[in-house]
C-alpha cells in the first residue's frame, strides 16, 4: 500500500516519529507540496494524508488509484467531499486532539492582555527596574480575573474546557451556541448571542465556521462590548470581521484582542490587524503543543490501520456507506 503524505513538516518538525505510519506501508512524507506538485507526488498512492494542501475535485478525478484521505486536522475543508464521494473514496479526520492546548492558549492570551507580562520582562531586562525609585512599577492596568465574566461562543469541547479553566480562576461564565447543549455545567448560564458580547469582560470565540458564524463578530456586536473587554479567538480566523476589529481596537471601541487565527494564513502584509492597538497576535500554535500533536499523529495512524482493516474510523464523508 503506497502512502504519501503531503504536508507533514507542521505535525511532525522533526521531534515525532513517522514510524508507526511507515509500518503501514511505503510511506512517503513530504515537509511541503506546492499545488504545481500534488499530482506527481500522489500519482499511484492509494492513501493520501494531508494537513492543508487542497486536494480538489480536478486533482481527485486525476488520482485513479486513490481511496483514501486522511486529514491531519479535524477540519476537512481542504478537501472536495463531495468529489471523494462521487469516486467512493474514505476521508477522515482527527477530532479532539487538541482541545487542552488550545483552551491553555485562550489563557495565555488573556494572561498577556491582563498583566502584559513580556512588555514588563522586556523593560526589566533593558535596566528600567535596576533603575527605578520604587520598588515596582507597571505601565498597563493590572487586571484581576476572579469576578469577571468569561462569554464563550461555540460551547463544544474546547467551549467547556475553556470554561473549566474560567471557573478556576473564579470567573464567571456565560455562553452561546447555536444548538442548545442538553447540559450546561455547574456555573456556567446560557444565553443569547449579543448578550455574551453585550456582558462579557472576555469573548473567546470556539464555534465552527459556517456561512452563519462567518463574520460573527461585526461592527455592531463590537459596539456592544464594553470599552474594558477583551476579544479572544482560538478558533478561526474568519469569524471575525478584521478591518471592524481593527478599528475597534484603533478607536478604543474595546480594550484589546489575542488571535491565534486570521482569515489568510500566512496573513497578507496589510491585513490591518498587524497594526493594530494592544493587538496580540500568535501564529496559529494554540493546536501545536507536543503532546496535542502527538495525539494527532496517533490518531492518525489509527485511522489509516482502521481503514486497511477493513473498519474505518473517524469518517467525515459518505463514502464508507456505499463501499
Amino acid at each position: 500500500m503506497k502512502i504519501v503524505v503531503l504536508d507533514g513538516y507542521t505535525l511532525n518538525p522533526g521531534d515525532l516519529s513517522w514510524k508507526g505510519l511507515e509500518a503501514l506501508g511505503r510511506c512517503t512524507v513530504y515537509d511541503r507540496t506546492g499545488p504545481e506538485e500534488v499530482l506527481q507526488r500522489a500519482e499511484g498512492a492509494e492513501i493520501v494524508l494531508t494537513n492543508k494542501t487542497i486536494l480538489s475535485s480536478d486533482v481527485i478525478e486525476q488520482l485513479p488509484a486513490l481511496k483514501y484521505i486522511g486529514v491531519l486536522a479535524t477540519g476537512y475543508n481542504v478537501v472536495d467531499i463531495e468529489a471523494a464521494d462521487d469516486r467512493g473514496i474514505v476521508v477522515t479526520n482527527v477530532p479532539a486532539y487538541s482541545t487542552p492546548s488550545v483552551a491553555q492558549m485562550v489563557f495565555a492570551h488573556l494572561l498577556n492582555l491582563t498583566h502584559h507580562v513580556g512588555h514588563h520582562a522586556r523593560t526589566v531586562r533593558s535596566g528600567r527596574w535596576a533603575s527605578n525609585p520604587d520598588f515596582c512599577y507597571w505601565d498597563t492596568p493590572l487586571i484581576e480575573l476572579a469576578e469577571l465574566t468569561m462569554g464563550i461562543i461555540g460551547f463544544g469541547r474546547i467551549g467547556r474546557t475553556t470554561a473549566k479553566l474560567a471557573l478556576a480562576f473564579g470567573m464567571k461564565v456565560i455562553a452561546y451556541d447555536i444548538v442548545k447543549p442538553a447540559n450546561m455545567p455547574e456555573g456556567c448560564q446560557l444565553v443569547g448571542l449579543d448578550d455574551v458580547f453585550r456582558n462579557s469582560d472576555v469573548v473567546s470565540l470556539h464555534c465552527p465556521l459556517t456561512p452563519q458564524t462567518e463574520k460573527i463578530v461585526n461592527k455592531q456586536r463590537l459596539a456592544l462590548m464594553k470599552k474594558t473587554a477583551f476579544l479572544i479567538n482560538a478558533g478561526r480566523g474568519p469569524l471575525v470581521d478584521e478591518k471592524a476589529l481593527a478599528d475597534a481596537l484603533n478607536n478604543g471601541t474595546i480594550a484589546g484582542a489575542g488571535l491565534d487565527v486570521l482569515s489568510s494564513e500566512p496573513p497578507d502584509k496589510d491585513n490591518p490587524l498587524l497594526k493594530a492597538e494592544n493587538c496580540f497576535i500568535t501564529p496559529h500554535i494554540a493546536w501545536a503543543t507536543r503532546s496535542a500533536r502527538q495525539r494527532l499523529l496517533k490518531v492518525v495512524v489509527d485511522n489509516v490501520a482502521a481503514f486497511l482493516a477493513g473498519k474505518p474510523q473517524n469518517v467525515v464523508n459518505e463514502a464508507e456507506q456505499t463501499r
